[in-house]
């Protein structure tokens, strides 16, 4: 009989700064720290190397954005990954010629970057205006094969998409990985996303039968916007679900942590294949899926 794969996973939570060498210290800080715990694959949060600057619209700020080729963070990280044997997506602001998009490039545990994905769904709302600095990704919802797992990376806003984990399990993850920037609303102090967020990403990954890792950043961040200050407390909350949706770790909205928590991925295999909800999809009844208004006028 074969032997199971176990397969140790990390999400890290931090404040950020807006000194791109603070954060990234940091984040090889503990980096290391889950590696000390056992981990194998490791989340960090979404755009780490400095604040979330999408609460303003500024000009200057792409000057943030950087080709992925000779990326500095991602070449420290590559190195940090090959030193460790540890899988590390990471999060970047990616300059494309006259493009710029919201990207991940997953680190293979020898060091290799593995491909791109690039955020497919962009927010536009109060202290989330995405749409000023981001294309829409184009890469389409992709897995990467890593040493440990096929997993799928999504992006945030991503995350609240079922369609964008059925569509990465689809095409084989075995685990899904969601780097986040959320907090609090500028424009409505009584509005708490927290427990929505959570439960939402819990759905996904109990009806696709895998589990999910959830990293986002804590602290007070004030950006100076075209209309004065514009101010979010991040909520941290990062969390790690098992395939039916359950808690097995999560973190507070004020303390960094470095969650951890272990799966089989070959009884996780095994129920997901017996619990049938991959064998009664109904494909051809989901055309509806393809329309914006539901309306099937061309389907």
């Amino acid at each position: 009989m074969e032997k199971s794969r176990v397969v140790t996973v990390s999400a890290l939570q931090f404040a950020c700064t807006d000194d791109v060498s603070t954060n990234v210290a940091t984040a090889e800080r503990l980096v290391r720290a889950a590696h000390q715990k056992g981990a194998n694959i490791i989340l960090i949060q979404e755009l780490f190397e400095g604040y979330y600057f999408c609460q303003a619209q500024r000009e200057d700020y792409f000057q943030r954005a950087k080709p992925r080729k000779e990326h500095p963070t991602i070449l420290r990280m590559q190195n940090l990954a090959k030193e460790l044997g540890v899988v590390i997506p990471v999060s970047f602001f990616e300059e494309a010629n006259n493009a710029h998009y919201n990207s991940i490039v997953v680190i293979d545990a020898d060091g290799t970057d593995l491909g791109l994905y690039r955020k497919s769904h962009i927010p536009d709302g109060p202290g989330y205006q995405e749409k000023f600095y981001f294309n829409p990704g184009d890469t389409g919802f992709k897995v990467f094969q890593t040493k440990f797992a096929k997993i799928g990376v999504g992006i945030c806003w991503d995350q609240w998409f079922p369609e964008a984990a059925r569509a990465m399990v689809l095409q084989g993850a075995e685990i899904l990985f969601y780097p986040t920037a959320i907090g609090t609303e500028p424009q409505d102090e009584g509005l708490d996303s927290r427990d929505h967020w959570k439960r939402v990403m819990q759905g996904h990954a109990g009806a696709n039968v895998v589990p999910l890792v959830a990293s986002n950043r804590i602290g007070k961040e004030i950006i100076q916007t075209e209309h004065g200050k514009s101010e979010i407390t991040f909520y941290g909350n990062s969390f790690i679900a098992g395939p039916t949706g359950e808690l097995i770790a999560d973190a507070d909205d004020k303390e960094e942590a470095v969650l951890i928590a272990q799966f089989d991925l070959d009884k996780i295999k095994a129920k997901r294949n017996s619990w049938g909800v991959f064998r009664d999809r109904r494909p051809d009844l989901y055309k509806v899926l393809l329309t914006l208004d539901g309306s099937n006028l061309f389907v």
